[in-house]
């Protein structure tokens, strides 16, 4: 709790193709995750800001209407009630996702 090493960082599964460590205060939840080869969330939406940074490998995202492929340092925020969601490609992504929860 408190402070994370990214690089070595141990990730449990938290739905198939989908590695992850989150820590949950009470007005942000910050997610570690690794999403497999070949994954997609054809879109979502919630009452929440989300924010995050590409670690490595590389995302295709859509929020609302912009869609954007993301490689590491790339960044996304996500305004709450605005649909998104991503597609992987042949490799697996890393990413550090915010998000706010109060």
């Amino acid at each position: 709790m408190g402070f994370w090493n990214l690089s070595a960082l141990e990730l449990e599964e938290f739905r198939p193709g989908i590695m992850s460590r989150a820590e949950f205060g009470e007005n942000l939840t910050m997610v570690c995750m690794e999403i497999g080869p070949g994954r997609e969330d054809t879109g979502h939406e919630h009452p929440f800001d989300q924010c995050g940074l590409v670690l490595a490998g590389e995302i295709e995202m859509f929020i609302g209407n912009e869609r954007k492929t993301l490689k590491p340092d790339g960044t996304y925020f996500i305004p709450a009630g605005v649909p998104h969601g991503w597609k992987t490609s042949d490799k697996p992504v890393r990413l550090l996702d915010v998000s706010a929860t109060g």
